[in-house]
């Protein structure tokens, strides 16, 4: 029973939704807020930034998109508590509401202007209008690179857009 009491216990707790106990950045590092803090400053969920100074309670960072691009901001820590049914008790943690998004996922993408897109598909784009969504994210048609490839992990030069004809 003892080692429920350590520090290394609730740090261990991975829970649906919920970020990381530990956050490892540097100046330079791209990450992508997670929840609505600001919207007059721009800073809502899923806006990327670009951390240029870290201090122990805030850290400094720079929006990338949106209509404050540019921009300098503070980002605090929040108090968040987990809303997980499986942990049979609350705890709070305080901590950043970012993570680093090196990569993001084409539903977070969207809204983005971005200059260089990567775009890995090993299957086809499942729902309607997602194809079309990351593909017009790109604001320079030579920033665009598709790695399209099969379960056998071959690569291919075509792939399935998905279109409800009831949508069209």
């Amino acid at each position: 029973m003892s080692e429920l009491h350590t520090p290394e216990f609730p740090n261990s707790i991975k829970c649906s939704g919920g970020l990381n106990h530990e956050l490892h950045l540097k100046v330079g590092t791209p990450v992508m807020l997670l929840r609505n803090l600001d919207h007059s400053m721009g800073l809502r969920n899923d806006t990327r930034l670009v951390v240029t100074r870290l201090a122990t309670h805030v850290i400094e960072c720079n929006i990338l998109t949106g209509a404050k691009t540019g921009e300098k901001v503070l980002l605090p820590r929040l108090n968040l508590t987990p809303s997980d049914t499986k942990i049979p008790f609350e705890f709070q943690r305080h901590q950043f509401s970012i993570m680093i998004s090196y990569a993001m996922s084409i539903n977070k993408s969207q809204g983005q202007s971005l200059s260089y897109v990567g775009l890995y598909l090993d299957k086809p784009v499942f729902s309607h209008g997602r194809l079309y969504v990351v593909v017009s994210l790109f604001s320079n048609r030579k920033g665009l690179r598709i790695l399209l490839s099969q379960e056998d992990n071959s690569t291919v030069n075509t792939t399935d857009n998905v279109v409800y004809k009831g949508s069209v």
